[in-house]
């Protein structure tokens, strides 16, 4: 089964035209260089603020998104209202995503403890929402990704395999 990668940028500016887009193709070259099985890669830029992040969510999670990833709308500025409009479409979050997400970026600029990016699984998708800049989203990629492929198996997702020279995925032995 081919997995479903969603990526949504959220930006206002982007949205509009005004600013040429860099997180969302980011996170798909990240993604192509990191996943080895046949995956399929949609791209939508929306508005900041919750509503507009909760309803491309849930039309992404009825559509078969197996993995979303949101880049941007994840600071303290008033706009930002990524994580809000995530928690208006999420069963469980994944609070640790998060965790090791900041503690890793905090290595790098010590104004990651603004950063309120998490995850969470809706239905049969994992969502991971991420800051908006390349850079960071390479780095909170690279401290998280080797759970999503069991994360992903756990709630019956399509199956990812990764190159173990980038990212070695975790499966516990059965």
């Amino acid at each position: 089964m081919t997995a479903r990668v969603a990526i949504v940028t959220v930006s206002d500016r982007a949205s509009r035209g005004l600013y040429d887009d860099k997180g969302g193709p980011a996170a798909e070259d990240w993604i192509r260089g990191v996943v080895t099985s046949p995956l399929t890669v949609t791209r939508d830029i929306i508005p900041d603020g919750h509503a507009s992040v909760a309803a491309c969510l849930r039309r992404l999670v009825d559509e078969g998104a197996d993995l979303i990833l949101v880049t941007g709308g994840t600071g303290p500025a008033p706009r930002d209202e990524t994580p809000e409009g995530m928690a208006q479409v999420i069963d469980k979050e994944l609070a640790g995503f998060g965790e090791e997400m900041r503690r890793a970026s905090l290595r790098e600029v010590p104004t990651a403890i603004l950063s309120r990016q998490s995850a969470g699984i809706a239905g049969k998708s994992l969502i991971i929402t991420l800051p908006g800049k390349p850079a960071a989203i390479a780095t909170c990629l690279n401290a998280v990704f080797a759970a999503v492929p069991y994360c992903l198996d756990l709630i019956g997702a399509a199956r990812i395999e990764t190159d173990p020279s980038r990212i070695a995925a975790f499966r516990p032995k059965a």
